[in-house]
Parts: structure tokens; C-alpha cells; sequence
């Protein structure tokens, strides 16, 4: 008859310590299986000037942040004083991974990019986003379909990313930066990866 009690009793213990350990993780410290793993080759239209195209060779050799952001982001206003503050500073690029802008049809042309009416739409809004707010990026570049940020594991923005000058993904950031995330934690990561060449 005991055996009947203590076999819930026991289950709803063992239940309730795992959730209770679960509480006790942070939801921005999720591992990433892309850390010190090259990072997702892509190549993608510039915000600035769609006709030109941004890869990661373009960075090759440089430390840098890849910042996933969207004009609709509402965690990314909160973030974006801290970037413009950092750009102010010059202390680490900036490349700017504007995510899905448009929620479109999803259409593709031949070469695999949003057809034009969603690219310049992406566009307008991007621009109008960074010129009310400020442009912390030494440049930014359209993920319409959202591709390149499945590539890079993103489940939300924003995120970031330290990619050292060998194109290794060394660091994900889950959320807005905050100034002592960018102080105590990214930057200080930053001079670790340049160290360490």
C-alpha cells in the first residue's frame, strides 16, 4: 500500500526539482553548436545600395559583431543606443543582418533573392528605421527570406554575433545589448579573440 503512495510522491519530486532547476538557467546563455565553428557563408544585397553585395570574405581578417536586427523589432530600439554608442567609439565593426524586413510571399528569382517590390520595400524601411535612429553599422545587409539567420541558429532578434578574422563564429549574444553586456562581457570578448589572433 505504501509503495502505491510513494511512486507519485517520488515522481512529483523528481518533477518538480528539474523544473525548479530549469528556473534557475539563463534564457540568454543558450550554447550555440555554431561557436568556434566557421560561420555560414553567405553573400547578400547591402542596404545601402542593393546592387552592391556584402560575403564574409569581405571581412576576412577583421573582428568583428554581426548584429541580426528589424525595423519591427521592439527589443532592437532598446538595443540600438548602445550600437550607435559603440560605432561613436570605434572599438569593433558593426555589419548589420537586417532580418526579414518584409514578410512577402517568400518569391525567389533566379538567383535566390526577394524579387524587387520586396527587396525595395526592405529597403525603405531599413533606411527609414536607420536614419531615425541612427546608423551604428559599417554596413547592413537584407535577409528577406530569413536563410541566412536559420543558417546562424537566430530564433530571435536581436541577436549577435563576434566572428573572428578567420570567419569562426566565437561568441552569441541572445537579446538586446545592454551597455554592462557590451562592457563586461562583448567587448572584453572582443580583446580576448583579437589576443588571441
Amino acid at each position: 500500500m505504501k509503495a502505491k503512495f510513494l511512486v507519485p510522491l517520488f515522481l512529483f519530486l523528481g518533477l518538480a526539482g528539474f523544473l525548479a532547476f530549469g528556473l534557475t538557467l539563463n534564457p540568454r546563455e543558450v550554447p550555440s553548436p555554431l561557436i568556434d565553428k566557421p560561420a555560414p557563408a553567405f553573400t547578400l544585397a547591402r542596404v545601402d545600395d542593393p546592387a552592391q553585395q556584402f560575403s564574409l570574405a569581405d571581412m576576412r581578417g577583421k573582428v568583428w559583431l554581426l548584429n541580426v536586427w528589424a525595423s519591427w523589432c521592439v527589443a532592437c530600439r532598446q538595443e540600438h543606443p548602445v550600437l550607435v554608442d559603440l560605432a561613436r567609439r570605434n572599438l569593433v565593426p558593426v555589419v548589420g543582418l537586417n532580418y526579414k524586413e518584409v514578410r512577402g510571399d517568400g518569391q525567389l528569382d533566379a538567383r535566390g533573392m526577394a524579387l524587387d517590390a520586396e527587396t525595395g520595400l526592405a529597403v525603405e524601411r531599413a533606411r527609414r528605421w536607420l536614419g531615425e535612429h541612427g546608423n551604428p553599422y559599417v554596413l547592413s545587409v537584407l535577409d528577406i527570406d530569413g536563410r541566412v539567420g536559420i543558417d546562424f541558429g537566430v530564433y530571435g532578434v536581436p541577436e549577435t554575433f563576434l566572428i573572428d578574422g578567420n570567419g569562426k563564429i566565437r561568441y552569441k549574444h541572445i537579446g538586446p545589448i545592454t551597455p554592462e553586456n557590451l562592457q563586461q562581457v562583448i567587448l572584453p570578448k572582443v580583446e580576448e579573440v583579437r589576443r588571441a589572433g
